[in-house]
């Protein structure tokens, strides 16, 4: 079965980190793009941040830049969202995905529906004191 799982959500005050995780079973992540996305109650889905199968190419959401990093680890097969100087407004559900796409230094956060194959089930985020 061909599944992302995403695990390190929580509960952190303002200012804290947290790293989430993307492991992928059942194919390999070498040739995928990953994206991570966010969702808040009564919000819609926003993208927060991309990378590129090889890793060499990543973008991020304004909101986020300078407080998320992204990076991947082939031979675990997995991505790692680092997020520093947590924010109450990042509270929300984290999903990745993984877009199978032919350009090994390119990723995007435009149109996920359509452009990621697969989708994880999500991990809660939640910044409050």
């Amino acid at each position: 079965q061909l599944q992302l799982v995403e695990s390190g959500g929580g509960l952190v005050q303002p200012g804290g980190s947290l790293r989430l995780s993307c492991a992928a079973s059942g194919f390999t992540l070498d040739y995928y793009a990953i994206g991570w996305f966010r969702q808040a109650p009564g919000k819609e889905r926003e993208g927060v941040s991309c990378i590129s199968s090889s890793g060499k190419s990543t973008k991020f959401v304004d909101s986020v830049k300078g407080r998320f990093t992204l990076s991947r680890d082939n031979a675990k097969n997995t991505v790692y969202l680092q997020m520093n100087s947590l924010k109450p407004e990042d509270t929300a559900v984290y999903y990745c995905a993984a877009d199978r796409n032919l350009y090994p230094d390119f990723c995007s956060l435009v149109s996920p529906a359509r452009r990621y194959d697969y989708w994880g089930q999500g991990t809660q985020v939640t910044v409050s004191s």
